[in-house]
């Protein structure tokens, strides 16, 4: 039975295995890899998944939700109809989408996956993703960094010397920064840094906001409609940037009309605060892997978004290094993690390949200063960039005379002050009072961090010897192996829409998003053109759906593509082309 490995991305996902020596990713249902990463529910109550719920994001907002990894991990919930859903309910659709696509596509049942995640997300992030995965049916005992998974795919059957490379995975909405040295058949990760909640997203927003001032416009004032129209259309003129020096988008927003024009000039304009943000952890990978920019034999662009001139233009600037994308940034992480399945597999053609990991954070514990009214410090433990698997005792002492409980509070994070610092958790220990003002207890606090993030402490008293230990997970998000069963027969009673109609559904979704963004002449067509298609669904003739989906097709393809003085013209010319040939 094989293990898939699985792209869990921000903005698209995509699942791929290792067979025949090699890596292959896996088509969904629309013969597509990238599947979106957004959910939706339709007026049945239904669960949308992947385009057909993407194309709903404007026409029905208040139903469709995107970018929901930034916040695995945490209590934000989304609510979809009258239903509440976590972060790790939304990815689990996802999850479970991908994994479906994968047996239809290899006949058997999949039960397990290796899943990437930003090499920056912290412990709660990660157990986040593993519950999304349990409560898609999928077993996650491995999870892996996805600039590493990035480095396996690049590195994989090149006989170069060994080589020292910068992977730069900037997605939708995470940016992660490794520094990766390559030798024999090893991948070492050497430093990691990142922004768990920086990405292209940021781009589309800064696009948008542009526009507001320049007409003038409240955003507060807008629908929730034309603020999903707004986010798209600026997402559009960054994507039209990425291959020409200029490009204009254009609104109706309150039936008026407004445009702007942007050059790659005013882009990086808009993108200075966002090119700044970047610069805070790529310095700090740089820094801490000790290297220079002349140390560095190849950049690595992994992620949609590092396709943007103005970030390799970025990064050329600051290293005098052309970027690569050798491998299309879209795919290189499930090309990665879907080779990484095949180690854990112990496929012959990959099973001799060691691909080291880091901490990306440094964990620590909180301890008092001498002068008590100080407030509290971090005591670093397992100092981050650590090579992984790792396990480092420290020696505490408690504070007080007399003391007889001690409280070991789990932090991580870079700040020296511990309440700037993420807290994981906290473990009492009973200790035995001191006979004298003076006696103090040791304790031995040991920190185990597996390669897949998870964090186990063990708490000894020396005098005793007596020791408690606890796995370390956020409680919020916390699930028993019985909560996750409840959940996840929950939300399979939640009734995913037919696989076999999603090319039907995603173009009568298509055709809502289009009517929403247009007005007048342009409106009256695309009604009459669902009208259409619709009354041939309803025939329920294969022969006749196909031939009015294509005709819609194509009609709405001109209506996307064309510029706005120039839709009705074509539209015309099309349907007199059309009566032409009919005669």
């Amino acid at each position: 039975m094989a293990i898939v490995g699985i792209d869990l991305g921000t903005t698209n996902s995509l699942v791929s295995v290792w067979q025949d020596s090699a890596c292959t990713l896996i088509p969904n249902n629309l013969g597509e890899y990238l599947t979106p990463s957004v959910i939706g529910m339709d007026e049945n109550g239904e669960i949308l998944v992947g385009k057909t719920a993407k194309e709903r994001l404007i026409s029905h907002p208040q139903y469709t939700v995107s970018s929901f990894k930034r916040f695995m991990g945490t209590e934000k919930t989304y609510l979809l109809g009258k239903k509440v859903f976590s972060p790790s309910d939304l990815s689990s659709f996802v999850l479970k989408q991908l994994k479906e696509d994968a047996e239809k596509f290899l006949g058997e049942p999949v039960r397990e996956a290796v899943v990437s995640v930003p090499a920056y997300f912290n412990d709660f992030q990660r157990n986040a993703t593993k519950i999304a995965g349990e409560l898609a049916g999928l077993k996650v005992e491995r999870i892996v960094n996805e600039p590493s998974a990035a480095a396996l795919a690049y590195r994989f059957g090149k006989k170069s010397e060994d080589a020292t490379f910068l992977v730069f995975d900037f997605g939708g909405g995470t940016l992660d920064i490794s520094i990766v040295d390559a030798f024999d058949n090893v991948i070492e990760i050497v430093a990691v840094a990142g922004d768990n909640r920086l990405g292209g997203d940021d781009f589309n927003q800064a696009i948008a906001e542009r526009f507001l001032i320049l007409h003038n416009l409240d955003e507060g004032v807008l629908s929730k409609e034309e603020r999903a129209s707004l986010l798209k259309e600026s997402e559009k003129l960054k994507i039209a940037l990425s291959g020409r020096n200029e490009a204009d988008m254009e609104m109706v927003i309150r039936g008026n009309i407004y445009r702007m024009q942007l050059d790659g000039k005013g882009l990086l304009n808009v993108a200075a605060p966002i090119l700044e943000r970047i610069g805070i952890p790529l310095k700090r990978a740089m820094d801490d892997s000790g290297y220079g920019w002349e140390d560095i034999d190849e950049i690595i662009m992994v992620g949609g978004s590092a396709k943007m001139p103005v970030i390799q233009n970025y990064l050329q600037f600051l290293s005098g290094k052309k970027p690569l994308c050798a491998i299309d940034p879209n795919v290189a992480v499930a090309v990665g993690v879907g080779m990484y399945a095949g180690i854990k597999e112990r496929m012959e053609a990959v099973k001799d390949v060691l691909l080291t990991d880091i901490c990306p954070f440094t964990l620590g514990t909180e301890v008092v200063q001498e002068d008590r009214s100080a407030p509290p410090v971090m005591s670093p433990i397992i100092e981050r960039n650590s090579v992984l698997p790792i396990s480092r005792v420290s020696r505490c002492y408690t504070a007080n005379p007399f003391q007889t409980s001690c409280t070991i509070t789990v932090l991580q994070g870079e700040h020296r002050l511990a309440e700037q610092n993420l807290c994981l958790g906290r473990i009492e220990v009973e200790v035995p009072p001191g006979e004298t003002e003076m006696d103090r207890e040791a304790i031995d606090v040991r920190y185990t961090y597996d390669i897949n993030g998870i964090l186990e402490i063990d708490v000894t008293v020396v005098s005793t010897q007596e020791t408690t230990s606890k796995v370390i997970v956020n409680k919020a998000i916390q699930l028993s192996e019985a909560e996750i069963e409840q959940r996840r027969q929950e939300l399979q009673k939640l009734k995913i829409h037919p696989r076999d109609k999603e090319k039907n559904r995603l173009l009568l979704a298509r055709g809502d998003r289009i009517f929403e963004e247009n007005t007048g002449e342009v409106r009256k067509y695309v009604g009459q053109f669902l009208g259409e298609f619709t009354a041939a669904l309803n025939t329920q003739d294969d022969r006749t759906i196909e031939k009015s989906y294509v005709r819609t097709s194509e009609l709405f393809d001109i209506i996307d593509n064309s510029p706005k003085n120039s839709v009705i013209l074509r539209v015309e010319k099309y349907l007199y082309d059309e009566w032409r040939r009919s005669q």
